[in-house]
């Protein structure tokens, strides 16, 4: 099978504008992401709608694509930098451009998912280590069916555990936190995009309930590395004392 990465970049982030273009430990964010999705795949590209990072993809030898700014979200963005590559690859990697710190195990299990004839669509999830992170509505949480396939994603605790105490939760079920990294058949990403948002997806603010809600299997593989993401000038410099233990 084909794999291509594409890296959804835009500069204006409501909570930190320029984000990408961020210096993390002498590097931009963006160029820390590529060279990390690099170390698996040969084909990898960053889609934005700024000519900045445009320019800073190419400055450090990486290959960019222009792609408009009305995108609702970094799936539609990476569907027309997929019609303007022309690539014919059999499956497309989404890979947030605010994870510098991806690792290639999880590219890895994410396209290995791809095994199996029937995975449309990928994803990772992993284990929950304390009943604080379970309760933070910004990680939503996924169930599965014993094959590995969403059932559910939700920014409330899932499940509910009945007859015992919401304080004592925590080891009484493996509890999945989703993390934003998805692969598609190309086929289906060119169906998903068609999409209108759904009920669901529109209640929870998650784009891939708008998936499941159409009947489209998401497969979650396991994966027991955690992700140092960036949303604020706050998370880049934990990002920086991250940078320093590795």
């Amino acid at each position: 099978m084909k794999f291509i990465a594409i890296i959804p970049a835009r500069y204006a982030s409501t909570r930190f504008p320029g984000k990408p273009l961020a210096v993390l430990g002498g590097k931009t964010v963006i160029q820390r992401v590529y060279e990390q999705v690099s170390n698996v795949l040969h084909e990898v590209y960053v889609a934005t709608d700024d000519e900045r990072i445009f320019s800073c993809v190419e400055s450090f030898g990486g290959k960019a694509v222009m792609t408009r700014s009305d995108h609702k979200s970094g799936t539609d963005r990476i569907q027309e930098a997929v019609e303007k590559i022309g690539t014919q690859a059999d499956v497309i990697i989404n890979v947030q451009g605010d994870e510098p710190f991806i690792q290639p195990s999880q590219v890895e299990t994410l396209m290995h998912l791809f095994d199996d004839p029937t995975t449309q669509i990928g994803t990772l999830g992993k284990r929950f280590d304390s009943l604080e992170a379970i309760q933070n509505p910004n990680s939503p949480k996924i169930v599965t069916d014993i094959r590995g396939f969403a059932l559910y994603f939700s920014r409330s605790v899932i499940p509910y555990i009945r007859g015992v105490e919401t304080e004592d939760w925590f080891g009484q079920y493996p509890f999945l936190k989703h993390l934003g990294i998805y692969a598609y058949r190309r086929e289906v990403l060119a169906e998903v995009t068609q999409l209108p948002q759904s009920s669901l997806e529109k209640a929870e603010s998650l784009e891939q309930l708008r998936w499941l809600e159409n009947g489209y299997r998401i497969r979650v593989g396991l994966t027991d590395v955690e992700t140092v993401g960036i949303d604020t000038p706050e998370d880049l410099q934990r990002a920086e004392e991250f940078l320093k233990t590795i």
